[in-house]
Order: C-alpha cells, then structure tokens, then sequence
C-alpha cells in the first residue's frame, strides 16, 4: 500500500461517501505523515506483533500499522465508516475490520480471537478525547494481554500521564497508570495537522505493560479507594481526603495516626504522594482495618 496514500486523499474519501464528521464521536482525522510514523515507531512492531486499534476512522493509521505488524484488529464505533475500511483494506487479509464500541465488546476475546498467534500485542491508537480516561483504564484494569499502549490524546491528559509527585498535572490517573505502565512522551501532535482542526494540540504517549507492579500493595481494591480519595478534594489536606473519601467524614483522627505510622507527614497533600507512598499507606491501613474488624 503506497505510502500516504489514505492521508493525503481524506477529503476526497470524505466528499466521495458524502460523510459528515461527527462531534459526537470525537472525530478528528490525523492527516501527517509524519506523526503516523513517530506514532507506528513508539510501537516498535515486527512480523510477530499483533495490534488493536480503536478508532481507526478512515485508515491512516492502519495504513502504516499495516506495513509492520502481522495481525490487526481495528474497532470502529462509527457504522458509516466500516464499508470504507472494508474497502480500502480489502486486499489485506490480516487487516480486520469491525464494528464495535471498544467500551463494550469482550476485548479479552476479541483479542484472543484475532491475535492471539501473535508473540507480542499492542494497542495502538488515536482516541477521542471524550473517551480517553475511560478507554485507558478498561485497558489497564482488565490486564488485557498487551506489551504496550501507545494513543494519541489530548495534550493535558498526556502530561497528566507522565507528570510526578508535587506537580499541578500529578493525579489519581497518573498513580493508576504509572502502578500498570511505564509512561514515555513520545511526541506534540499540533492541532493544525488534524481535520476538523480541534481546539487543543494532542500528544502521543507510550506505555509500557508492566509484568508485574513496581510496588507491593496487599489490597488493591483499597489501594485503588485510597488514590481517588486522596486526590478527590485537592486542597484539603491528607487526614481530611482520605477520611472524607474512605469513612464518609469521620475517623480522622485514626487516619492521621496510621499516616504518621506509615511515616507521612499528615500536612501533606495527596498530589505530593509517589507510588510507594500510596503502597505504604495502603499496606498498613490495610492491617489497621483488619485489627478493627
């Protein structure tokens, strides 16, 4: 498949099929070559890499994913748009298409199904804003069977993905992606190089499955409770967030106790907690429940 040739015709596919672009659907076409490339790079696929895409819109990203990995299964919400991916992958039996919306359908089998004769998986993909925290933390959360991540989003959630401990960006998704992932910025995606242009720039991001946690955590259900409630009112200060969010208000006297036992100051805030800090807490609240029950 010649390369660019589905970026560079996009209005042509478009006016062709008389489509309309959805706001609904968060639809922004990427239209560079370029970033596709930077993009299938971060993946670093081989012949034996097999990769999800959702939202593969009208095929610029497929086209060059295509040329590299062995098997690709590209989820589309939009039913208007899966005879044109039909049609322009047609000659590509390890291409398939199929309707589905990615927050829904069985992505366990699904993958099972369609890549599971590939040595390495990976998803691969440029979402809609609108969808992004949602998506990635079905991905993660599930422990789909996947080597990497790497999406496109919005500039904002990309630096919130990679930030650290103390910084304005620092939040429960940072915690929760970097406990499943290694994070990397790959590259600025400028707003002009998409159509319909949107109102932000973007940014590709790749994420590194863990094998295992960095961290010890005993409880990961209340390790999970503890980040949102830590993170869930920012200017209050740890004993009042977590008491607030774990206890409905009360108990924050014990909490501010168990902090000083896990050995955090409980003038702090939630933003300024690293991982292992959130492990700490977790681990000894855990035990401290266990006593009172």
């Amino acid at each position: 498949m010649a390369e660019g040739r589905i970026t560079t015709r996009t209005r042509e596919i478009l006016r062709r099929h008389g489509l309309q672009l959805k706001k609904s659907l968060g639809q922004n076409f990427l239209t560079e070559d370029r970033v596709l490339h930077q993009i299938v790079e971060a993946a670093d696929l081989d012949e034996q890499s097999g990769v999800l895409e959702i939202g593969p819109g009208i095929g610029a990203l497929t086209e060059h994913l295509a040329d590299e990995a062995k098997s690709i299964l590209a989820v589309e919400l939009d039913q208007r748009l899966i005879p044109i991916l039909d049609e322009l992958f047609v000659a590509y039996p390890h291409v398939k298409v199929l309707h589905g919306d990615a927050m829904k359908v069985d992505l366990h089998r699904l993958i099972d199904e369609h890549l599971g004769d590939c040595e390495r998986r990976h998803v691969v993909a440029n979402l809609p804003y609108y969808v992004t925290s949602p998506i990635l933390m079905r991905l993660l959360e599930e422990r789909l069977p996947l080597d990497s991540i790497v999406i496109m989003v919005q500039k904002e959630v990309a630096e919130r993905l990679t930030s650290e401990p103390g910084t304005k960006a620092y939040g429960s998704i940072t915690v929760t992606t970097q406990y499943f992932t290694e994070p990397e910025w790959v590259t600025l995606v400028p707003a002009h190089v998409f159509m319909p242009r949107p109102q932000v720039d973007s940014a590709v991001i790749r994420l590194k499955v863990r094998r295992t946690p960095p961290v010890d955590v005993r409880n990961e259900a209340l390790f999970f409770r503890v980040i949102r409630a830590a993170f869930g009112q920012r200017r209050k200060t740890l004993p009042n967030a977590l008491a607030a969010g774990l206890f409905g208000g009360e108990r924050k006297g014990e909490v501010t106790a168990w902090l000083d036992e896990a050995g955090i100051d409980p003038k702090r805030r939630g933003e300024t907690l690293s991982l292992e800090e959130f492990a700490q807490f977790t681990n000894l609240l855990d035990e401290r429940l266990d006593d009172l029950t």
